[in-house]
């Protein structure tokens, strides 16, 4: 039998996704890919560019006046970790999407000359075929891994699901004066932020741009919210969340010193998984973790088991390798430093580190 005809030249070029047309094409596209996750999405893109004040880019790969290859590209400048070239930037997947028989090759060559182009030294790839064995690159599986489980049929089921340690300490969250809210409104954003900048602070790590999150929640409408647990009126565990495809992605989350305490965090990783059933979600996808980290293995104390996530970074030549990873020792004392900032200093200089991290 014989193939089918498939027009025998692809050719690859830029999009800076400013035509509305372009946007719904890519969405068509997108919408066929099994493998598509929300930081494909031409809305990501370009809500992290707005509100980051970096550039959205795209490749997109066409034969015959077909779109069969895409790769998001978020554009970022940073005075202290220097360019990259993402995709996704500040999403936990991204990376290359294609037609079947496609080869992401061509598109490979055009991110590295785009990135020459832009002067950005590095480009990284967070999932999609993964380009081993190509001069420049550098392919990791043991870096990150992501959590994904089901969610159960009723709330009742799903406290049973979670192993015995932790759901002792959903219990003690559960019998906490706490309220629970979710909305994406004024006093929601409000709430998140507050929390949201005190935890990382703690941890050491530059707050992102407040505009960051509303620009996310008005791009994405109903397929984000924010669920806020209070603690006698006063928000002590936040949680801004994606929705796609029927799983719900808790994506910038975090608690306050008190929390820990009141079992607040543990409280709304539950609720958020009711809240998420009801709306008609079947899975709960609990992100990326650097593997061996308290991450990590928090999430694993809730049952989900660990999956090897693919990234691979990209250094042109005679440039060295970008690093801003929190966990590296060139930045221990920055992270020590940081922790110990007053809230209101940290909340001032955060967003203009952290909008270099990508």
């Amino acid at each position: 039998m014989n193939a089918p005809f498939r027009p025998s030249l692809a050719a690859v070029r830029a999009s800076s996704l400013a035509e509305a047309d372009e946007c719904r094409r890519i969405e068509a596209f997108l919408a066929r890919q099994p493998d598509a996750t929300p930081f494909h999405r031409p809305a990501w893109l370009q809500a992290t560019a707005r509100g980051t004040d970096n550039r959205a880019h795209a490749l997109l790969l066409e034969r015959g006046g077909e779109l069969t290859g895409y790769l998001p590209l978020l554009e970022v400048h940073s005075p202290l970790f220097g360019g990259l070239l993402a995709s996704s930037g500040f999403g936990v997947g991204g990376g290359a999407l294609l037609s079947d028989g496609e080869d992401p090759a061509e598109l490979f060559g055009a991110l590295e000359e785009l990135a020459l182009r832009l002067s950005c030294p590095a480009a990284e790839l967070r999932g999609g075929p993964l380009p081993e064995g190509r001069a420049g690159w550098k392919v990791r599986f043991d870096s990150h891994c992501g959590f994904v489980a089901p969610l159960a049929g009723d709330d009742e089921a799903q406290l049973l699901a979670v192993p015995r340690k932790q759901r002792a300490e959903v219990r003690k969250g559960l019998g906490m004066d706490l309220s629970v809210e979710i909305g994406r409104g004024e006093a929601d954003r409000a709430a998140h932020y507050a929390v949201y900048a005190e935890s990382v602070r703690n941890l050491g790590t530059p707050v992102f741009p407040r505009r960051l999150f509303a620009e996310v929640l008005d791009a994405f409408g109903e397929d984000a919210d924010i669920l806020t647990v209070r603690h006698q009126g006063q928000p002590v565990a936040s949680v801004l969340s994606l929705y796609h495809r029927g799983a719900v992605m808790p994506y910038w989350g975090g608690g306050t010193l008190a929390a820990r305490r009141l079992r607040a965090n543990d409280r709304m990783y539950f609720e958020l998984m009711l809240h998420a059933r009801r709306r008609g979600c079947v899975r709960f996808d609990f992100g990326r973790s650097k593997t061996g980290s308290g991450a990590h293995d928090f999430k694993r104390n809730w049952g989900f088991e660990p999956q090897p996530l693919g990234y691979a970074g990209w250094t042109a030549p005679g440039h060295p390798v970008r690093d801003a990873d929190p966990t590296s020792s060139r930045h221990a004392a920055r992270i020590a430093l940081w922790q110990k900032l007053p809230l209101p200093v940290a909340n001032l200089a955060g967003p203009f580190i952290s909008r270099g991290l990508a």
